[in-house]
């Protein structure tokens, strides 16, 4: 009975090359959770979703996020996705490609936010993910930083964060990083 079901997918595949038709990939498990995920997307209207590949490589995307309040406010954001074929079973690849002065967020582009890493679970999903982004700008967080300088500034001097964050969100430098204009 199995030898059948093989004999028959193999009639079909030679069918559909004999036809001129490219042979049909399946999509592995990861993929379909992707595109559900997707497909239910519900982002704040300051966040966009773009697929720099075309539609065809849903695993690879961006996400731009311009925050409508915080000392971020006005800025725009670009992040990179990579999602991995055994997703969800493993959180998303997410980078930041706007040079940022953030707690949070490295000058390499590193984005520390939990549900990328420990407390990753499958039930999450991309919209969660966007959604914690977001929430990185509106509430940075100087607790658990990747940026020590950004966060130490955060903590001990609110008003020169505010104000580095200014300066760099408008293209200057702040100590010995040039931030470009991301206003």
């Amino acid at each position: 009975m199995i030898r059948l079901f093989k004999v028959k997918e193999k009639q079909k595949e030679l069918a559909e090359n004999a036809n001129g038709g490219a042979p049909i990939k399946k999509q592995t498990a990861g993929e379909l959770r992707l595109h559900k995920d997707i497909s239910e997307l519900n982002l704040p209207k300051s966040c966009t979703i773009t697929f720099p590949n075309g539609k065809d490589d849903l695993m690879n995307f961006e996400v731009s996020i311009r925050p409508d309040e915080g000392y971020y406010f006005g800025g725009t954001f670009l992040f990179s996705f990579q999602v991995s074929p055994i997703y969800p079973h493993e959180a998303p690849k997410v980078k930041c490609k706007t040079k940022v002065y953030h707690p949070n967020i490295d000058l390499e582009g590193n984005v520390c936010l939990n549900i990328l890493r420990e407390d990753w679970k499958p039930v999450l999903n991309i919209n969660t993910i966007i959604y914690g982004l977001y929430h990185l700008f509106t509430e940075p967080n100087y607790e658990d930083p990747l940026n020590h300088d950004a966060a130490a500034v955060l903590r001990d001097n609110p008003k020169m964060f505010e104000s580095n964050v200014r300066r760099a969100m408008s293209g200057g430098y702040v100590g010995q990083s040039f931030f470009p204009r991301c206003i």
